[in-house]
Order: structure tokens, then sequence, then C-alpha cells
């Protein structure tokens, strides 16, 4: 999986990427009531988006995971303040202002790494996973999220079958997934696109302790 992602930055394969912050994003992040804007926002397979940005001029830091190296560096050079680079039990990390970009494996990252983090953001992660991975990636978020940590969803499902990434995730299974350690609360679906893939948006609080 992580290669067939590699690739994809290497080659320049990345229409998922938008050129601007997602408008579900500037809808419905300040509806989450996250508690206060030094909050710590966890973003998985984070690539290069920009909404990262829009997340840290709103005043919240940002901890980006990716696998790509290629997808970081672009990300960094899209502005031109300084960076400052160094290693952590197994990832490199790269920061630039209030955005920390950890280049590895999301599922090695690990609760103690993460004992910052108040809240996260995902936009294209769940659904760039085949259906084996997603009930991994949902229990590995649960474990490293704080009880009631909340989050923005940003799913999508699509008339391709098993096809992907992106991969189709429908509200049945967003809720298979997810109930189990959080609280759902679906949001809004966007108007199909030319090739009837259909966003859908949701608002996450987990739920009890940490497992």
């Amino acid at each position: 999986m992580s290669d067939q992602w590699r690739k994809r930055w290497q080659e320049g394969r990345i229409g998922f990427h938008l050129q601007q912050a997602h408008p579900a994003l500037l809808r419905h992040w300040a509806s989450l009531g996250v508690a206060n804007r030094r909050t710590k926002v966890l973003v998985p397979l984070c690539g290069k988006s920009l909404d990262m940005r829009w997340l840290a001029d709103e005043g919240y830091p940002v901890l980006g995971i990716e696998f790509a190296p290629e997808a970081i560096e672009q990300f960094l050079a899209q502005r031109s303040a300084p960076v400052s680079r160094y290693r952590q039990a197994g990832f490199t990390i790269s920061r630039q202002g209030s955005v920390e970009l950890w280049c590895g494996d999301f599922f090695h990252l690990h609760i103690q790494q993460a004992a910052e983090i108040g809240a996260f953001y995902d936009r294209a992660s769940l659904i760039a996973l085949p259906p084996a991975t997603r009930q991994r990636y949902a229990f590995h978020l649960a474990q490293l999220v704080p009880p009631g940590a909340k989050g923005l969803l940003i799913s999508l499902s699509h008339p391709d079958g098993a096809a992907g990434p992106p991969y189709s995730v429908p509200a049945s299974e967003i809720e298979s997934l997810f109930t189990a350690n959080f609280s759902l609360t679906f949001l809004e679906e966007g108007t199909p696109d030319e090739r009837g893939r259909t966003e859908s948006v949701w608002a996450l609080e987990r739920r009890g302790p940490r497992l």
C-alpha cells in the first residue's frame, strides 16, 4: 500500500490534492467546538494538504503523518519559512511554523508520541485505505486520541465498486468502523461529481477511556 502511494507522488498522480482548503473544513470546523486554538490537530496521511495551512493559520498546532517524503517536501516548499528537522522513534520530522510533518508509517505512531493531540482531521485518509486496513485505521486512531477529542471526517462513496484509491466508503461502513469508540454526527452530503463520486462529512468525538 505504501509503495503504491509513494509511486503516485513520484509520478505526480495526485488528483486528490486540492489547491485550496477544503470547503467542508471551512464550513464545519468551528462547529466541532474544539476547546481552544492551542489544541494540536492530528492529520493522518496528510499529503501536502493546504487544510493543514488553514488549521495552522487559525491558530492550531498541526501534526501531519505522511509516508511519502515527496509530499512533505512539496508542502514545505509552498512557503519560504525556515524548517527545522530531526528524528524521533523511526520518524523523520520537519517543523515549519506550527506545522510538524512526521514522515513514516501512521500505524507506527504510538500514544506517547501523540500525547499532545486533542483533535483530528481526516479528509483523504480513510478513503485511501483498502477494506482490510480500514478497521485497523479506526482502531489505531481511537488509541491515539484522548476521550473528548473531536474530529472532522470527509469520506467518499462512488459507483465503481471496490476500485480505488480513493475507495468508496459508505455511511454504513463508517458507522460500523467508528461507533465502538466515537460518537458520530452526520453533517452533510455533497453533490455527486461527473464520475458519480459523493463526499460525506462527519463530526466525531472520542468516547470513554483510551484503549
